[in-house]
């Protein structure tokens, strides 16, 4: 899988123009497009018709454009993939994803609507068996018919289904996003922490921000263009992980470093697996100065 940056990630209601059309200039990394939860039942079929539209007119520049399906097993899903194959996003989002056989039924739809592997899937996690199923769902990556790159926590969903209390901090939420956290890193996968629903809240969001990235995810997933510009800090590379970063390389690159497998850093000790980290880091800040640029 490519390595990017997925440190922001707006929901724009498929059923609005003018909002999929301010999403050219915002300065985020990815525009989900979105046909489900966003958009009333008797305004499934024009927002199809509206977000083909946006899409066939691009002009999006280095956004990854995902699309946010209905349901496979509701009344648009099918429909919702038979119309994106005009068009081929970067990516479908699959909702209520909740095990393997929901994986590889939508790739199969995919591929049987004329979809190109190019085109990838993301599965929302946002439903108790999902949670149960996290493993397993995310080793669906390791077949290439599979088309997952990105695991998306649905936290709303995942209340709504479990009663659970939205309250600061997420305690009763951290063994659920940590165990999507290492299904993602155990198979590859990128993942993106869930909405924070309060867009007047700018201190409750930079918190939730440095709680996701803290756990390991890649970025987060938004409401409003207002949480861009915290969202994208919060996720990209600091300065001083980037300076460390390159002083780690260049040590394991000297000469008498090279079979090496454990060296000193400026007094702390470093594996040959923080260099790994450490080309990880430089990759999504090299791709994150070209986006400023």
């Amino acid at each position: 899988m490519t390595i990017r940056p997925r440190r922001s990630a707006l929901y724009m209601p498929g059923s609005n123009v003018r909002a999929m059309e301010k999403a050219r200039i915002l300065p985020v990394d990815c525009v989900i497009l979105d046909l489900e939860d966003a958009v009333a039942p008797d305004r499934k079929e024009a927002a199809r018709s509206a977000v083909v539209d946006t899409l066939r007119h691009g002009s999006f520049g280095s956004r990854e454009l995902v699309v946010r399906i209905n349901a496979l097993d509701g009344a648009w899903g099918r429909d919702d993939i038979a119309a994106l194959a005009k068009v081929a996003p970067d990516a479908l989002l699959l909702p209520k994803a909740s095990s393997p056989g929901d994986i590889m039924l939508c790739a199969k739809r995919m591929r049987d609507a004329g979809i190109g592997e190019g085109v990838r899937l993301w599965a929302m996690m946002e439903t108790p068996n999902a949670i149960l199923n996290a493993d397993s769902l995310a080793r669906t990556a390791l077949d290439p018919a599979s088309r997952l790159d990105v695991l998306v926590m649905g936290t709303n969903d995942l209340a709504k289904e479990t009663r659970a209390r939205l309250i600061p901090g997420r305690a009763n939420m951290i063994p659920w996003l940590s165990t999507c956290v290492l299904a993602a890193r155990a198979h590859g996968l990128d993942l993106l922490d869930g909405v924070f629903g309060d867009i007047n809240n700018g201190e409750g969001l930079l918190s939730e921000c440095r709680q996701g990235a803290d756990m390991g995810f890649d970025g987060k997933t938004l409401i409003h263009p207002s949480q861009i510009d915290i969202c994208n800090e919060v996720f990209s590379p600091s300065e001083a992980e980037v300076a460390w970063s390159r002083k780690v390389i260049a040590a394991f690159d000297l000469p008498e470093n090279q079979g090496r497998g454990v060296i000193a850093v400026d007094g702390r000790m470093v594996e040959r697996l923080h260099a790994e980290m450490a080309r990880r880091t430089l990759t999504i800040a090299d791709a994150v100065a070209k986006l400023a640029a």
